[in-house]
């Protein structure tokens, strides 16, 4: 009776450990993962094609607005960041940037209060930030000449046309009123390998190669590049800088055209 009895209780012991273990929870199933949010439309990195298409569209205000004046074709929204300025349309003679600064680059020449010196500020503020980026890889470079009022280049080019003749003056220095230096956008830069000059061996060196492939991460073109002087009506000019803006730079960067031709293919808004 006694053996019987504790063979019940084992047995009985037995199930209730089962059950017990039976009414422990059961292991859960591996978590699922939290579905990602979507990144917004901001932070979606856009197919190439898609992304290019975007960058080919420009906002009206970015585009010439023209007035015939007295058979010249006169750009009367000069203030535009990318005033396209050439020998068939031109800024007022009356025409001077209202936020021209000084930027805190070197220079080739002493002199403080000359016109020279300045920029306009978003344009100055982008060629410190492309002197400190060449700097930090030892890439020296120097300004020389910056915004140029319509006075100022009448006189220029009349002294080209006396030393060179109008033929050769015409390809080598813009005249009045159609020179970029009247925007406070362009700057002539040099560097200690050319002795500080202004001459197309720039293109050359280091330091001019240096900003050939980097002047557009800053919204710099160089205005007049070789191999389209057929385009630009100037000669190769590897010192002279203008400033479009970051946007429009890239694309004629990585396109290798002019101001002209990005006019070409880009859509107004």
């Amino acid at each position: 009776m006694k053996k019987w009895l504790c063979c019940f209780l084992i047995i009985t012991s037995g199930c209730q450990s089962f059950g017990s273990l039976e009414q422990e929870p059961r292991p859960s199933k591996p978590p699922v993962q939290a579905k990602q949010p979507t990144p917004s439309s901001e932070t979606t990195t856009l197919p190439s094609e898609q992304q290019e298409q975007e960058e080919l569209v420009l906002e009206e205000r970015f585009w010439n607005q023209i007035e015939v004046q007295n058979g010249v074709k006169v750009i009367i929204n000069p203030d535009n960041i990318l005033a396209l300025v050439n020998k068939e349309q031109q800024l007022p003679a009356d025409y001077k940037p209202a936020d021209l600064v000084v930027p805190n680059v070197p220079f080739t020449f002493k002199e403080t209060d000359v016109e020279k010196r300045h920029m306009r500020a978003e344009a100055a503020k982008a060629l410190e930030a492309m002197f400190t980026a060449a700097k930090q890889q030892q890439v020296l470079l120097y300004a020389v000449s910056g915004y140029r009022s319509y006075e100022r280049q009448q006189q220029l080019f009349t002294f080209e046309v006396q030393r060179l003749g109008e033929e050769k003056a015409v390809v080598a220095v813009a005249m009045p009123g159609k020179s970029e230096h009247q925007t406070g956008l362009a700057m002539d830069i040099t560097s200690p390998s050319v002795q500080y000059a202004i001459t197309p061996t720039f293109g050359d060196t280091r330091e001019g190669k240096w900003v050939a492939e980097h002047a557009h991460e800053f919204g710099f073109i160089i205005r007049y590049p070789k191999g389209k002087e057929h385009i630009t009506k100037y000669q190769y000019e590897p010192w002279h800088l203008r400033y479009v803006g970051v946007k429009a730079a890239k694309v004629i960067y990585e396109k290798q055209i002019t101001l002209e031709e990005y006019f070409q293919i880009v859509k107004k808004m």
